[in-house]
């Protein structure tokens, strides 16, 4: 089979201690995962099904790059997760096995243009302008499950310019790692190479150009990013 063009080079992220990379297939994302910051986003923190939405494959970026301010935005937010990423094919997943799909973790930041995703919401629009562009998924290197046991507790937090932004624990989490790979599989079949952004604990906010932010999870380091001058 003949291609039209060049379709480039799969997207990938580094793994710790490793030469070899996870290439990356989809980016799934969970939507108000944290009470906390379900109630400044002006939602209802009780347990209803999780929602999710997708970020394009191409939109990882590695730590310690410096990200463009994207377009068409004057309100740029940070938003930093725990990662998941998948290493087994599966569908309809039960509840027991979920954490056999797990190949690790990172630590990620959904970057979002917040004005657009209210503009969307108002008119009752899908999100995908103001989640899915350019370089908004910032990623670590994936730590192997081997190396970390299951993580189910432990503190995510973020600064901009070393001011403290965003602190809360892993255990807040309104639909556990398990339970969001469950409902995943329902709608998607799962395969190797998906990353799954896990949801952003309160005190999300602006970032201009300049700004330096760090991010991270008890047991997986430091992300690091800068927004372009």
């Amino acid at each position: 089979m003949n291609l039209a063009f060049d379709p480039g080079h799969r997207p990938t992220v580094a793994i710790v201690g490793e030469s070899d990379r996870f290439p990356v297939h989809r980016i799934y994302c969970v939507g108000r995962n944290y009470a906390d910051h379900a109630r400044e986003m002006g939602g209802n923190p009780e347990r209803e099904p999780p929602f999710f939405f997708t970020k394009p494959a191409d939109a990882v970026t590695e730590s310690g790059s410096t990200v463009p301010y994207p377009p068409r935005t004057a309100n740029l937010h940070h938003e930093i997760e725990l990662v998941v990423a998948i290493g087994r094919e599966g569908r309809d997943i039960a509840l027991k096995d979920a954490n056999a799909y797990i190949f690790g973790y990172a630590v990620g930041n959904d970057l979002t243009r917040r004005d657009l995703q209210f503009a969307a919401r108002d008119a009752g629009r899908p999100w995908d302008t103001a989640k899915g562009f350019d370089h908004s998924a910032p990623i670590t290197p994936i730590h192997r499950i081997e190396d970390t046991g299951l993580i189910e507790k432990g503190e995510i937090w973020l600064t901009v310019n070393d001011a403290m932004r965003q602190r809360s624990n892993i255990s807040d989490l309104i639909w556990s790692i398990p339970e969001i790979i469950v409902e995943l599989s329902t709608l998607y079949t799962l395969k190797p190479g998906d990353l799954i952004f896990t949801g952003t604990p309160s005190g999300v906010g602006p970032l201009q150009p300049g700004d330096e932010v760090q991010g991270g999870v008890e047991l997986l380091g430091t992300l690091t990013f800068k927004i372009a001058d």
